[in-house]
């Protein structure tokens, strides 16, 4: 009888053994931006148990995908199949949802499944599976995943950042490095800042000294650079593969140096400019009485769109402070015109409310809340990007070497601690397209100096766009941004490790 009580216990023990150890609840994982909803089972996965992905025709790249990187964080085959049972299952639901990148993940005792009615959505679930994988905190967690069910969708359409490549070039490698970096976090535009007084960076085949001569040089007269039509192209597919949408801009009728210096018949005076190295703004303006100047513009806009699927065609129109009033309100009138024969809708920095705003259009609020109720009237949305909050060249503080400091420091704690719907009273949620986080690039001349900015500043964006507001807060958000110092060191990320978070 004592022999037998004696095995009984050690089967029992190693029973206990066997079973998953007690880890990190679902919902206090540091998911970043955090899901709009959680419901946490508190048991584990074990991730041996996942060999099969279970996909669709549709969701056979992503299945790719998926395995890939299974693999690499966690040293195990999985194998993509499209038929049977498998522990791992991306279901294409029948779309009835409202928002595409709405979906649902759901891990328990017997796999995974995320489930949306849109690839994007299936994406963005893998996003925070990957996050729940990569950012697991304690040795025990290596082998298992918490189960419950995350249900989530974003709080706004856009969540964007502005990379302005006009001041100083960056490469399509960089570029491409930037897209990598941004994709975990949701974000799905990037706004390119193809030309300005300093450079013109698209080939424009039909006007060939664009780049011939206006992508020659930037801030401080480098050699500039340019994207080949090729290689814009190449960018555009790079970031669609990752559900991120290019926004390309071309800033006029003002910031125009670049190509007032490649064709003399730009300029109201016949003659061409010289090319410009420095950082002053609004002296340049293209000659708004001429026919070619919309020649031109249109030629451009033919050219970029048909290379450009999003939707948005960004037109520039911040300080063309030498355009007289009613030449301004003129041209930008005449460009919302060709817009839509190529299927696009304008965006424009704030100041182009002084023209007539078609439906649908959009106005980039940066620094004028009266400019911004004016375009709500007129019927235009708004993308908020206050340089106060969320200029990513504004400084962090005195000692921070690139970036400017006219709008503020913007240190970390500030940079996420405002809300968009708070910012100019008498605009609404509804009035609001989403959020956009600028980077431009007068002081910054490489990719280290434009990741310091960004990073890690560029994820409390991320989740101003995603999370809604009543589940963020700033002590909860510091505690889980420090967990991601592990994954910006991984990447060899050059970010800026703010004292006011305690870093792992």
């Amino acid at each position: 009888m004592t022999r037998s009580i004696f095995f009984l216990t050690l089967i029992s023990i190693s029973m206990i053994s066997c079973q998953a150890p007690k880890i990190q609840s679902l919902a206090d994982h540091p998911f970043i931006p955090y899901p709009n909803q959680i419901s946490a089972t508190d048991q584990a996965l074990s991730i041996g148990a996942i060999d099969q992905i279970l996909v669709a025709e549709e969701t056979l790249g992503l299945g790719a995908e998926i395995a890939e990187s299974w693999k690499q964080l966690t040293d195990q085959s999985l194998e993509v199949v499209t038929d049977g049972a498998a522990s791992f299952q991306l279901i294409l639901e029948e779309s009835g949802q409202q928002n595409e990148e709405q979906y649902q993940l759901q891990i328990d005792n017997k796999g995974i499944t995320i489930a949306s009615g849109a690839v994007v959505g299936l994406y963005r679930g893998w996003q925070t599976l990957k996050q729940l994988i990569e950012l697991r905190q304690e040795a025990a967690e290596k082998d298992y995943l918490p189960t419950g069910t995350i249900t989530d969708s974003p709080d706004y359409a856009y969540r964007g950042t502005m990379l302005d490549v006009s001041r100083h070039f960056f490469t399509v490698d960089e570029v491409k490095r930037y897209i990598d970096l941004i994709a975990p976090y949701k974000i799905n535009y990037l706004h390119l800042h193809l030309s300005d007084d300093q450079g013109w960076r698209i080939e424009i085949k039909s006007w060939p000294k664009l780049t011939e001569i206006g992508g020659t040089t930037e801030v401080g007269g480098g050699p500039g650079g340019f994207y080949t039509q090729e290689q814009y192209k190449d960018l555009v597919a790079y970031a669609q593969n990752k559900h991120i949408t290019i926004v390309p801009e071309i800033d006029m009728p003002g910031h125009t140096n670049a190509a007032l210096a490649s064709y003399a018949e730009l300029n109201c005076n016949g003659t061409a400019t010289e090319l410009y190295t420095g950082t002053d703004v609004g002296f340049s303006t293209l000659c708004v009485d001429k026919e070619v100047t919309y020649t031109f513009v249109e030629d451009v806009i033919r050219e970029i769109s048909a290379m450009t699927p999003g939707p948005y065609f960004h037109i520039g129109g911040d300080e063309s402070h030498v355009t007289p009033k009613k030449d301004f309100i003129t041209f930008i009138n005449r460009v919302y015109e060709i817009l839509p024969k190529y299927d696009k809708i304008p965006i424009g920095w704030d100041e182009v409310q002084l023209a007539d705003m078609p439906n649908p259009s959009v106005a980039q609020y940066w620094a004028n809340a009266e400019n911004a109720l004016a375009a709500k009237k007129k019927g235009a949305q708004l993308l908020i990007s206050p340089a106060s909050y969320a200029y990513l060249d504004m400084k962090y503080d005195s000692l921070t070497v690139s970036g400017l400091k006219w709008a503020g420091y913007v240190p970390v704690e500030k940079g996420y601690s405002w809300d968009p719907v708070a910012l100019v009273e008498g605009i609404e949620k509804e009035d609001i397209l989403g959020v956009e986080a600028p980077l431009w690039s007068e002081t910054v001349g490489n990719s280290p100096e434009m990741e310091l900015l960004a990073f890690p500043r560029l994820l409390g964006y991320a989740e101003i766009g995603w999370t809604r507001p009543e589940s963020r807060n700033w002590e909860a958000y510091k505690a889980r941004l420090a967990q991601h110092g592990k994954f910006l060191d991984q990447k060899a990320v050059n970010f800026y490790k703010s004292p006011a978070v305690d870093w792992k």
